[in-house]
Formats: C-alpha cells, structure tokens, sequence
C-alpha cells in the first residue's frame, strides 16, 4: 500500500491551561505568607512591576502619572504595545468588597519579633552550668561530650564506655562528671533511661528509699496496667498510702529537656477576620503586609513616549513579556482576594449559629454546599480554604475547620455536625461518674436519648479522636 500525504479537517475539544489560569490557580491556594514570598520574589524578578507607595495624609494609594504626561514627544497617544487589553486585566471589583486598608505603623518602632530574647538551647544551658561548676580542663572536656550526646528529651544516649573512648579518660573521671551533670538543671538530665531520668528527681525531691522510687525502679509495669492493689500488696501498704505514693511519681517529668526545646513558634496569620457589627457579621479580607502593586509608570511613560521604537526586536519582546506577566499577577491577586472574601462570606452565612451560640450549633457543611451557594467548582473552593485561616470572636480556626459532615436526628430535625456530636461525647464523658465510667454502649444510649443514632464503634472512633481513654483506663482506683 502507497504512502500518501493529505489534508483533512478534524474538530476536537481540548481543556487548556492558559499562563493567566495557571498562575490563578497557584496563588489561591497560597497561604497569605506564602504569597508575600511570591509577591516579593516578582517585584525582584520583573521591572516592570512595582510597589504601589501610600499617600502619608490619606493612606491610599499614591495617584500615578497623570495621562497627559503618558503621550507621545508630538502630542500622539500612540502606544506600540496597544494590542495588549489592559481593560480586561482589571475588571470591576465587586461592590461587596472593599480591600481592607494596610495599618499605619511608626518605622521608628521595633517590630515585636525585634523585642524578644532567644531561649538557649538544652545544649547551651548545660555548657553554662558546666562552666561555673568546674575549673578542671579535664571535666569540661569529658562534659561537654557528655552534653554533646544528650538528645533533645534530656537522656543520654551514649554509654560510658563511649565517652571514655571520645576523650580518652578514665571510667572513673567519666563517672564523676556524670553526676556533676545529672545535679543540674532541668532535675533528671543526663540519665540514662527512664528509670533513672526519675529517680534522679525523686532523689532531689528528697523521696530518696521511699515506696515512690520502689514503685519506679520495680512496679512501673503495674502503675501503666491499672493493677493497684497487687501493687499494694507488693508494697504492703494500703490503698490511701499508695494513692499518695502515686500522686509523687504522677508528678515527675519523663522528657526534662523538653522545656529546652529549640522548635520555633509558628505563628498564625489571619487571611479573614469576621467581625460582629449589631446583629450582622461583616468579613475583612487581611491584606496586611500585602504589597499593593502597580505597572511602573516610567515604563508606560518611556512606551508611550516612542523610546520603545529605537530599541531592538529582542528588548521590545522582553518589555512586552514583563508587561503581561505583571498584568497577570496583579489580575489574579485580585481574583484571589475576591474568592476567599466570597468563600468566607458563605462560610460565615450556613455556620452563623456556631458564631452566636458556640459548637453546639455547628452545621453539617461539604465543599459542594459552599461551591454551590457562590458558583464555582469544588476544587476551587477547596484550594480557597487550603491553609488559610478565619480570626473570629470565638478564636482563630483554620477555614477547613467549618466544614464538617452531619449525622441523622431521630426526630427529623436538621442533621448535626460530626463535630457537634463529638463535643456532646465529650460532655457526657466529663459528667461520669469516675467510680463507674461509661462504657461506649451506655453512651450510645444517652446520645439515643437526646435522638442521635449513631453506632457504637463510631464512638469509639470519636472518642479516640477527642483522645479520651477507654472506661476501664478511666476508671478511677481511688476513693
């Protein structure tokens, strides 16, 4: 059979991702940090964009270059770049939203992060004591490679036969300086298990020999597994002794140098503050420390100008890309602030029950019942609520934390929050009596009484969920 070319016409459908929808769909589901990082990183990289100034009597934005300055040398406003729609890159904003205002702050002022002094280390904090506890060359040195494998809870985990090999010294020298170490503080750092880690702060809690330290070095097993009165037996106490006993361990630190942590804080931005004006909530979209941006008006200027006409094909093409490409950003930061202001807006309208009156009145809510209240997709709203967080009067939540699914009412009410009835368990579980606590299956008959219906493995699952013990952990051995 013959090879042959020819020409045919065929239609088809194809779902393309423009640079324009690419970049939307990036920016939202940015965190408000994030986009900050992002904003700044295009005001560096593209020259064309720039960084809006504020107006020092008003606070808006400072007005650009006037239009008459934008034409040409011979009274022309012909622009070489005219076959870019700068009208379809800023479409009206919604009349429901209002950008919120950045704050006025004094530059002469520190910023908090500025007036706050660093917490040393666990590492440092020993190397301070070892310091001015010891002039000898030969325990600073054995100590600091003591400290120097001493992990972030405070245990050592190197033997001393390790230590002696490291710094070439004695098991004898090792030793002493161990316990140089082990009476500083935080009480019961340096041990080398968990035992010792506690005896250590039962020794400086002056319980040295009593029924606590038996209790710790011989019956840990017991006090984990519940079996007090074998352990009481064992001890040859009664049941009001060892309760005593058992408060003193309950009070001890496993982990003494987690107080020493060096994980930093993370801090939470609010991207939505939900304010309670009279009876209506009113939403503010945060855009502080949100550069407002702009095309520079020099490059307009110098385009409009003519200047552009003596420069080469490649600079042309380059203005010409840049020019797009801040276009697009400042576009789609608008789209951006707009969704999660109409996102929030949904939001706040199906849970404003939980708003006035607490968790109990949480709503059920899927991304489609917000999706459809506002006409987008599912997708777009779950990239909305996507690390982003709404500042309310009853405290900052992640905007995923509304969404919850619901579970049927017996008397053919509304359905009810997941998260609703999680708090319900809670409640029910607070109320026992620590004598006799509930098992799974009574507190399904209580929630069947109020009209829930739910099955009883589903409490099991909530209750592990709110980190509740089971009954017979709950169970209190003690009158």
């Amino acid at each position: 059979m013959a090879l042959e070319q020819k020409l045919s016409v065929k239609m088809s459908q194809r779902l393309v991702m423009t640079p324009s929808l690419q970049q939307a769909i990036k920016l939202l589901q940015m965190s408000k940090l994030e986009l900050v990082d992002e904003v700044q990183q295009e005001l560096l990289e593209n020259p064309v964009l720039e960084e809006a100034q504020l107006d020092a009597g008003t606070g808006e934005t400072a007005p650009e270059t006037p239009a008459e300055d934008n034409r040409a040398e011979d009274g022309s406003a012909d622009d070489p770049y005219s076959e870019i729609d700068y009208e379809s890159y800023f479409q009206e904003i919604d009349r429901d939203y209002v950008p919120k205002a950045p704050l006025e702050t004094r530059d002469d002022l520190p910023t908090f992060e500025n007036t706050l002094s660093e917490k040393p280390s666990l590492s440092e904090h020993l190397t301070w004591q070892l310091d001015l506890s010891t002039s000898s060359e030969t325990e600073k040195e054995i100590g600091r490679a003591i400290i120097g494998n001493i992990n972030e809870d405070g245990l050592l985990r190197a033997s001393v036969d390790e230590i002696e090999q490291l710094t070439d010294s004695s098991s004898e020298e090792v030793e002493a300086t161990l316990q140089l170490i082990q009476a500083f503080d935080p009480v019961g750092v340096a041990a080398r298990n968990l035992i010792e880690c506690l005896v250590l702060q039962l020794h400086h809690l002056g319980q040295e020999g009593t029924a606590a330290e038996t209790i710790v070095r011989e019956h840990l097993d017991k006090v984990q597994n519940r079996r007090f009165k074998e352990l009481a037996a064992a001890l040859e106490i009664d049941m009001e002794d060892l309760q005593a006993e058992l408060e003193i361990v309950r009070g001890l630190d496993p982990k003494p140098g987690q107080k020493y942590s060096s994980e930093d804080s993370r801090y939470v931005v609010p991207d939505v503050y939900v304010v309670k004006i009279d009876d209506e909530y009113q939403i503010l979209v945060n855009e502080d420390g949100l550069p407002r941006l702009r095309v520079s008006p020099v490059y307009r200027k110098m385009v409009a100008a003519g200047s552009a006409e003596k420069a080469s094909t490649e600079t042309k093409e380059y203005v010409r890309n840049k020019l797009r490409s801040a276009f697009r950003l400042i576009k789609s930061i608008e789209e951006r602030q707009r969704t999660i202001f109409k996102v929030a807006t949904a939001i706040v309208k199906f849970q404003k029950e939980f708003l006035d009156y607490g968790i109990d009145r949480m709503r059920p809510l899927v991304l489609k019942d917000v999706a459809d209240e506002i006409g987008m997709h599912e997708s777009t709203v779950s990239r909305v609520v996507n690390s982003k967080y709404m500042h309310t009067h009853r405290g900052v939540f992640e905007m995923r934390f509304f969404f919850h699914s619901g579970i049927s009412s017996r008397h053919g009410g509304d359905d009810i929050s997941s998260l609703s009835v999680k708090e319900k368990i809670r409640k029910i579980i607070a109320a026992e009596d620590e004598l006799k606590p509930l098992s799974d299956s009574a507190v399904v008959k209580l929630l069947k009484e109020e009209g829930l219906q739910i099955a009883r493995r589903t409490v099991a699952k909530y209750r592990e969920e709110l980190r509740i013990p089971s009954s017979s952990q709950r169970k209190r051995a003690f009158r």
